[in-house]
């Protein structure tokens, strides 16, 4: 098992970045909770990390806190909910955000992650009482800016679309958003309108 991971980050490419260690390059899928608060290529990074080994592969997911990886654990663990979703989940809505969605029984709030319907959000909502209310949210640190400005709209609307959003509903959210938008920053705003719509 692969518990946690440090190296130098070396690629950043919504939802999967690559981590240099040990002279190995290891491709991690994250939320973007995580691809928010990382460092500039050519940095150190240090990550929780969860491996899955399946029939089609093997997928290594990384997490900037213990909390967010305890979560996701705590996803996966319900039938119908892969690893997919609970990154969607996690990208969506914060730890603080979604343990008290769950707390106070939030059926609509969970419903704004993409590839959740009414019936999941009331099974998540079972599933998950008394399961995350010990699990404290970990301080968000600001983002950190990426120097490269090419190309920053279409790694925002791949991160989008890698998430579950359609086409149109990642082109609606991204409206107003410049092509030098920091790509951390432009995921973060075009959230915050898909949450909203």
């Amino acid at each position: 098992m692969i518990g946690r991971i440090s190296g130098i980050l070396l690629e950043k490419k919504p939802p999967q970045i690559l981590v240099e260690a040990g002279g190995i390059g290891y491709e991690l899928d994250v939320p973007m909770s995580t691809f928010c608060d990382l460092p500039a290529c050519g940095e150190k990074v240090q990550l929780h990390t969860h491996f899955v080994v399946r029939e089609d592969g093997h997928f290594l997911y990384g997490f900037a806190t213990d909390e967010e990886r305890a979560v996701f654990r705590q996803l996966i663990k319900i039938s119908g909910i892969g690893a997919r979703t609970a990154l969607s989940a996690l990208s969506s809505l914060s730890v603080d955000e979604l343990t008290q969605a769950v707390v106070l029984q939030e059926t609509t709030r969970l419903m704004t992650i993409p590839g959740i319907g009414k019936k999941t959000a009331e099974r998540l909502l079972l599933e998950l009482r008394g399961k995350l209310g010990t699990v404290p949210g970990a301080p968000r640190q600001a983002p950190h800016a990426d120097a490269s400005a090419s190309g920053n709209r279409v790694d925002i609307l791949n991160a989008l679309l890698g998430l579950g959003y359609s086409e149109r509903e990642a082109l609606a959210a991204m409206k107003g958003l410049t092509d030098t938008i920091d790509i951390a920053e432009g995921i973060r705003m075009a959230l915050k309108q898909l949450v909203k719509a």
